[in-house]
C-alpha cells in the first residue's frame, strides 16, 4: 500500500537554512497553486541553488534591485522573474532575511489538475512534459511576476503553498552543474533532481548567444 504524501505546509523554518541545504530537501516536496479552476498539485523532482553574494550566476549577485527584492526579504516566499521577453520561472527564498539566497524550481510531476495544465502547455507531448523545465512548470501552474512576494508558509489558503509531500532518500538525489549558467557560476554543482525521474529536464552547457551585425 503507498502511504499518501503528507499535506502539512512545510513551515517558514524549513527555509530559513542555508540554501544548499534547503534545495536537496525540496525534492519530492508538493507545491500546491490554488486557481479560480481549481488546484494544480506537483510533486518537485528538480531544482537548482543559487547562493546571491557568493554565486556569479544569482540575480542577486550584486546587490538588490527593483526585480530581485523579494529575494532579500523574509525565507519562504516566492521570487519570481520574467526572462528572455516570454517565460516566467518561479523560484523559494531561504537562508535568513537579508542574505538573498532562493532556489529555482526546475520541473516536476503533476500529481492533481493535469487537465488544467494540459490547457496552458498545449505543446507537451505526453504528461510528463507538462512541468518539465523551469518556464514549463510556471507556465502549467499559470505563474507570472503578479505572484511574486506570495508567501508560501502562510497559515491560510493562498495562491501558492508547499506542503511535505514525501521527500526523497539521499540514495535517490543526483546532482551537478546549473543548466545554462555562464561563467565562474557555471562550475558550481547545485542542480539536484530526482535519479531516474522521467519529469527531470535535460542538461544544457551555457551557450552565448551572438550578438547581430
Amino acid at each position: 500500500m503507498i502511504t499518501p504524501p503528507d499535506r502539512t505546509p512545510l513551515p517558514r523554518e524549513f527555509f530559513d537554512r542555508p540554501v544548499l541545504d534547503v534545495a536537496p530537501d525540496l525534492l519530492g516536496r508538493t507545491l500546491v497553486r490554488t486557481t479560480p479552476d481549481g488546484p494544480i498539485t506537483v510533486r518537485l523532482t528538480e531544482v537548482e541553488a543559487y547562493d546571491g553574494p557568493n554565486d556569479p550566476g544569482s540575480h542577486a549577485y550584486r546587490g538588490r534591485t527593483a526585480r530581485n527584492g523579494v529575494m532579500f526579504g523574509p525565507p519562504g516566499h516566492v521570487y519570481v522573474y520574467f526572462t528572455y521577453g516570454m517565460w516566467f520561472c518561479m523560484n523559494l527564498v531561504c537562508g535568513p532575511e537579508g542574505r538573498a539566497s532562493a532556489v529555482l524550481l526546475r520541473a516536476g510531476e503533476i500529481l492533481e489538475g493535469a487537465e488544467l495544465a494540459r490547457k496552458r502547455r498545449l505543446s507537451a507531448r505526453n504528461d510528463k512534459e507538462l512541468a518539465k523545465g523551469p518556464a514549463r512548470l510556471a507556465t502549467a501552474l499559470g505563474v507570472d511576476r503578479a505572484l511574486d512576494g506570495t508567501d508560501a508558509c502562510d497559515p491560510d489558503e493562498t495562491p501558492l503553498r508547499v506542503l511535505t509531500g514525501t521527500p526523497v532518500t539521499s540514495d535517490q538525489v543526483l546532482n551537478g552543474p546549473r543548466t545554462g549558467v555562464a561563467g565562474d557560476g557555471g562550475v558550481h554543482p547545485w542542480r539536484f533532481w530526482v535519479a531516474d525521474d522521467p519529469t527531470v529536464s535535460p542538461y544544457r552547457a551555457h551557450v552565448p548567444r551572438r550578438r547581430s551585425s
